[in-house]
């Protein structure tokens, strides 16, 4: 289960990306990088954060870790600055953060910055799994630290719940965004990491996930939907999995057009 801390102090904006992170302390002495939910993206990019943050963690991927931050009312109220002011106010009550990575820097292909066959096999096998469009070479959201390769910001993935009509027909789909995937030209090994990935990921294992969403991010309204919401992402990944061949090949001929 996600830990739940309380901010404490709010040190530093990151302004890059619509939902407007930040550093802030917690009451655990810790240090995160709060996604929060009254930024622009609304709270499906928590939701999306969180269940793929989750997901990644499970097939072992390195994912700092993701901790529920409860904001009160009082954090924002001297703050100068009159957007985070109103950023902090929306957003009262829980929102996400990510542990914080001191000193970590970005992956940077130009750095010679690099990963193994096994590592990157995965990383785009979860990608291609959760449909996660933001992992290209001009948008890595990779960190290198201690020279060990973390995943972030996973916002921009599940897309499909932007639109649920269109969910039965994404489960399926082959996910062509896969082929611009920054780790693609090193993933020589999809086929096999795909098997082990299979074997770790299942129903009750999605449904673990999806309880640890908070309902207020599933249903803002508060009109009783987040159950019946659970139970359709839970739906969608078993469907997912169940096609998982499809998304694979589609990243083995991404892969092979590369070499």
């Amino acid at each position: 289960m996600l830990r739940t801390v309380t901010a404490t102090r709010y040190v530093l904006p990151l302004r890059e990306g619509g939902s407007l992170p930040a550093i802030v302390e917690a009451d655990d002495l810790g240090s995160y990088v709060v996604k929060f939910r009254g930024a622009g993206q609304g709270p499906l990019a928590l939701v999306a954060e969180l269940v793929a943050g989750e997901i990644g963690r499970a097939l072992g991927l390195r994912v700092p870790e993701l901790v529920l931050m409860d904001i009160d009312s009082a954090l924002g109220r001297n703050e100068p600055d009159a957007e985070i002011r109103h950023l902090l106010k929306a957003s009262v009550g829980l929102n996400l953060a990510l542990d914080y990575l001191p000193g970590s820097t970005m992956f940077d292909i130009a750095a010679r910055d690099t990963v193994g066959p096994e590592e990157a096999s995965l990383a785009v096998w979860f990608d291609a799994f959760t449909q996660n469009v933001d992992r290209t070479p001009r948008n890595a959201n990779l960190l290198m630290w201690h020279r060990k390769l973390y995943l972030i910001d996973h916002g921009a993935a599940l897309y499909f719940h932007h639109n649920w009509e269109t969910m039965p027909e994404k489960a399926e789909s082959p996910f062509t965004e896969i082929g611009k995937h920054v780790l693609l030209p090193w993933a020589s090994q999809i086929k096999e990491t795909g098997a082990l990935a299979q074997q770790k990921l299942s129903r009750s294992l999605f449904a673990e996930i999806l309880a640890q969403v908070p309902d207020e991010w599933l249903d803002p309204d508060a009109g009783g939907a987040a159950a019946k919401k659970r139970e359709a992402y839970v739906n969608f990944f078993a469907k997912r999995l169940s096609s998982a061949g499809i998304f694979e090949q589609e990243a083995i001929d991404a892969h092979a057009r590369l070499v």
